[in-house]
């Protein structure tokens, strides 16, 4: 077949498309849950899961979905990858209950995973050195605002059409997504030989999945026996025995290891995709107590909620082409570590601001605040990050990259979400039992035990705003005690959300740290050899 020529813009365009579909569905969810809640009977936990198994999923299979690029090709796995993806958003939506709802977005993750590595592996292969870091401000511009689109677009999708929608609005975009793929974007073909790391795949994924069950389902077994006399801890040691064997099976796999340990000896490689960690734990991590609070405590709508971080998505994916632009000029390791650094800052300013009676328009500052620094994160993280791997092991490198960032969030999902369930248990308690003073002493004692009964569930919270009826109180005390009740849960609420804050704000104390680490890297303004030219690519 004749090569026509590749417009590298163009099929970058339509790699965004669907690498903004899949992100926006790591952030969408968290808008949604006090619907969930509500309509699906489940408790914060199982509605956590829904946003955890999709994570695991992404995250797991990505160091071997990466390597299903180099062998068969990047465009039919992205393909695979959107196919899949757009059938398990239609499966999420037609879920009846969590249970099934939580095994949709599973296999919706593996589709995320097939499709992810293969857009860094097409920027690599498309875009000379020189114009590079342009086309990852691009992409890094796509990656920040479609993470903090979703309680926006959430919002607006809930209250007025219901939860569902945050999963059939994929449905048109995944299709639009495959037509403008099959026309646009090269068929690569690497034609590399590769063989599969089955005991990798397997001790990577047990592992993972043991660590990520254990301290996500820890504060629900109260850190005790799971099942068979099996404690949470054991299945969070087991977890991290299997990693360990893992990374000793790749030492020792000298045939094609799933983790090549070798990339990490380019310190850039190794320094930003310690820092895609902390980048990926803080963006997932961040949604959920903040969606609590503005829609539990201050009782917005998920509109509104969705509104109000706006301002946050719109700074975000106006600085990012910007910085894409100036990584390719000045040092980028400076601009990672002031991007992290503000975002560290809004969120210590939400969490400074946050109270029961605050003004939601007095946060709408520390939320532009955060879209700012993230707007300065991803492009030039990736390019620096990315800039100095070998061709070869250009889609290895950026299935680890893009590994790192997600199990990141999955690390950020389940530790926010163990954190902020603590906190919701003992901060409304505490707050039960200051109110319990105002009232007749009989019924000080029922009255915080009521409400401490109800905050151990945490979920009652999300979906009515507050306990059901005390028991023991007589009628003409029920209606002082239902806003002392009320006052209580909002003030503990707000509590436990910020505190909870504090946890992503350490983590990107973490991440300026390893950022501090990488090298400044100039590309060099040259042309791209004839094998490497985007007009050399031939489509199918």
């Amino acid at each position: 077949m004749t090569a026509r020529p590749v417009n590298p813009w163009a099929a970058l365009g339509a790699l965004c498309l669907g690498f903004f579909m899949i992100l926006l569905d790591t952030t969408i969810v968290s808008i949604a849950i006090p619907a969930m809640l509500r309509d699906l009977h489940a408790e914060l936990n199982a509605v956590v899961w829904v946003t955890s198994v999709y994570l695991l999923t992404y995250a797991v299979p990505m160091l071997f979905t990466s390597r299903l690029g180099d062998r068969f090709g990047p465009k039919r796995v992205f393909l695979a990858g959107l196919v899949v993806f757009t059938a398990s958003s239609l499966w999420c939506a037609l879920s009846g209950n969590v249970e099934m709802l939580i095994t949709a977005r599973g296999v919706q993750g593996l589709g995320a995973a097939l499709l992810t590595p293969q857009t860094l592996t097409f920027i690599t292969h498309l875009f000379p050195p020189a114009k590079r870091g342009t086309a990852m401000g691009a992409w890094g511009g796509v990656a920040a605002l479609a993470t903090i689109t979703g309680p926006l677009l959430g919002g607006v999708l809930v209250q007025h059409f219901g939860w569902e929608w945050i999963f059939y609005v994929n449905v048109p975009i995944g299709v639009i997504a495959i037509g403008l793929s099959l026309a646009l974007v090269p068929d690569l073909q690497p034609k590399h030989s590769r063989s599969f790391d089955v005991p990798g795949i397997l001790l990577s994924g047990a592992g993972l999945f043991c660590v990520v069950y254990g301290v996500q389902n820890g504060q629900q077994y109260d850190w005790g026996t799971v099942f068979g006399g099996i404690t949470v801890f054991e299945i969070i040691a087991a977890g991290v025995l299997l990693l360990v064997g893992f990374v000793v099976w790749q030492h020792f796999n000298r045939k094609e290891p799933l983790l090549p340990l070798a990339v990490f000896g380019n310190r850039n490689f190794s320094a930003g995709t310690a820092t895609a960690i902390t980048v990926g734990f803080t963006l997932t991590g961040m949604f959920l107590p903040v969606v609590i609070y503005l829609q539990t405590v201050l009782g917005l709508s998920p509109t509104a909620a969705g509104l109000l971080t706006a301002p946050m998505s719109l700074m975000s994916g106006v600085v990012a082409p910007f910085v894409g632009r100036a990584s390719d000029r000045i040092d980028g390791k400076y601009l990672v570590m002031g991007g992290l650094f503000v975002l560290a800052l809004g969120l210590g300013l939400i969490s400074w601001q946050a109270r029961a009676d605050t003004s939601p328009a007095t946060l709408i500052p520390a939320l532009v605040v955060c879209g700012f620094g993230i707007g300065c994160i991803f492009s030039p993280m990736s390019n620096l990050t990315m800039a100095t791997v070998p061709r070869e092991l250009t889609g290895t490198a950026s299935g680890i990259f893009n590994t790192a960032r997600q199990i990141g969030g999955v690390l950020g999902s389940a530790a926010v979400g163990v954190l902020l369930q603590a906190r919701i248990s003992t901060s409304i308690a505490t707050e039960a039992t200051t109110a319990a003073a105002r009232l007749p002493e009989p019924y000080q004692t029922p009255f915080a035990e009521g409400i401490a009964r109800a905050a151990a569930s945490s979920g009652e919270f999300g979906a009515s705003g507050g306990p059901g009826p005390i028991p023991g109180l007589p009628a003409d005390l029920a209606a002082q005690a239902g806003r002392l009740a009320e006052t209580a849960v909002h003030n503990g609420l707000t509590d436990a959300a910020r505190v909870t804050l504090l946890l992503p704000i350490a983590v990107l104390a973490l991440g300026v740290c390893s950022a501090a680490l990488l090298r400044r890297i100039t590309p060099l303004a040259q042309k791209p050899s004839a094998a490497n030219r985007p007009e050399s690519a031939s489509t199918n």
